[in-house]
Order: C-alpha cells, then sequence, then structure tokens
C-alpha cells in the first residue's frame, strides 16, 4: 500500500469515527439535553466536513502520483 493509498483510507477512517462519535453525542443529547453533547455534535459534524474536503483536496492534488 502507497503511502498517497495509507494517506487516503485514514482520512476515511477519521472521517467515519467523527460521524459515528456525532451521531452519539447527539443521542446522548436527546436523551439528557446537556448543552456539552450538543455542542461536542456540531464540532464533530464541521471536523469531519472539513476532513473529508482535505481528503477530497488531497486526492486532486496527487492523482498523478
Amino acid at each position: 500500500m502507497s503511502l498517497r493509498a495509507f494517506h487516503l483510507l485514514f482520512i476515511g477512517l477519521s472521517v467515519a469515527l467523527l460521524l459515528f462519535f456525532a451521531a452519539w453525542a447527539t443521542g446522548r443529547y436527546q436523551v439528557e439535553r446537556a448543552i456539552g453533547y450538543l455542542v461536542t455534535a456540531v464540532v464533530s459534524l464541521a471536523a469531519s466536513g472539513a476532513l473529508a474536503a482535505y481528503g477530497a483536496a488531497f486526492r486532486r492534488k496527487t492523482r498523478g502520483m
């Protein structure tokens, strides 16, 4: 596995983990109504979006490699 492929795999797994974490925090917020869970869910969603955008840009930039 090339370094590029490993990097893309790691980014994909990180996005999946952030989405899972956001879903978990949303579920906990619905049960407990603690604002910290809502903030965690929103930040996790934003981070997963930013990481997905980075992965797409990285893939475009290194397409010829």
